[in-house]
């Protein structure tokens, strides 16, 4: 069985739900213009559109007023945020409502939105792709179009039409750096989000995408993407990168711990001290504990500053290049 949305022209498997509320009618709410537009904008992260009021039976002259005493404010023609306060997902849930049935957000947008608001999110315009039609410039958002999104492309995330996180990683190779699109699938992968096995079967689907060729060079060798979660990691990791240096496996655990780097075959692991290192003397004790546990179970442990990496490269890749040696 499947359900079919129309906001975007696809159908889904069943279990998946519209992008967007029924329409609310004021009978079902208690008569209350303010219940009707609270009832939708609660399910739509505090947004509502004209065309969704009117569905619902405000009359116009009501939704103006409202506008006019800024109890809603308008985000983009014909969409409107509720309250004063700005849901955390309001600016992309806004931007896909401003652009039709057939939008979803995606790129770099949809990235952010599967990493649940984790990562730094920029200024950046929201980034939406329309299935079909024409473009449309809106202010604010960057929109893109395509001829044709398949089935298994398009699904939704707290109601938000968006796309899957493979063709995310593929429409983000398109745009970004190759050690951006490097982290978010190091993230993607890490979180269970997607597979090599999906996006190679993405890539036979959509070989002329213009974030093919970049993507399949970083999955071609099955080498897993390196995964940094600070400023000096991302340092070192360019670093070592530079100098030809065997890379190493970044994130994972060795007994039971979560380490920076690890080289396997030497057994060393090298830990990274950011700019706030060991504010308090508690980090610093837990530190020298596991670096404890490490070396008794036959571990090299090193920890470089951030000063260490920044201020002496060259320094810091010699003494990687002895102890791998």
């Amino acid at each position: 069985m499947v359900l079919r949305n129309d906001r975007l022209g696809v159908e889904f498997p069943a279990g998946v739900p519209a992008a967007a509320p029924a329409g609310v009618a004021i009978g079902a709410t208690g008569g209350s213009p303010e219940s009707v537009i609270n009832a939708l904008a609660g399910a739509q992260h505090g947004i509502v559109t004209r065309r969704q009021l009117l569905a619902a039976g405000l009359p116009a002259h009501i939704i103006e007023r409202r506008v006019g005493s800024r109890r809603v404010e308008r985000v983009h023609q014909g969409v409107y945020r509720v309250g004063p306060i700005e849901a955390p997902w309001g600016r992309e849930m806004a931007a896909v409502l401003a652009c039709g049935d057939a939008a979803v957000v995606s790129h770099r947008s949809a990235e952010w939105l599967w990493a649940r608001g984790t990562q730094k999110r920029g200024v950046r315009p929201v980034e939406i792709l329309v299935h079909g039609g024409v473009r449309r410039q809106v202010p604010g958002i960057r929109v893109r179009t395509v001829g044709r999104l398949e089935r298994d492309e398009v699904t939704e995330l707290e109601r938000i039409p968006l796309t899957t996180p493979a063709r995310t990683i593929l429409d983000l190779a398109a745009v970004a750096s190759p050690r951006e699109l490097e982290r978010a699938l190091a993230v993607a992968e890490r979180e269970g989000r997607v597979s090599r096995a999906e996006l190679l079967t993405l890539l036979s689907r959509r070989p002329r995408h213009r974030g093919a060729r970049g993507l399949r060079a970083l999955i071609g060798d099955g080498s897993p993407a390196a995964m940094t979660r600070s400023e000096a990691e991302e340092r070192l990791l360019l670093l070592i990168r530079k100098a030809g240096l065997r890379p190493p496996e970044t994130n994972v655990r060795v007994e039971g711990y979560e380490v920076d780097f690890f080289w396997r075959i030497e057994r060393l692991i090298v830990e990274v001290d950011g700019f706030a290192f060991h504010s308090s003397t508690r980090p610093f004790e837990l530190d020298r504990r596991r670096d404890a546990s490490l070396t008794v179970a036959g571990f090299r442990v090193i920890r470089l500053t951030w000063n260490r990496i920044v201020g002496e490269p060259e320094a810091t890749l010699a003494l990687l290049a002895r102890a791998l040696g």
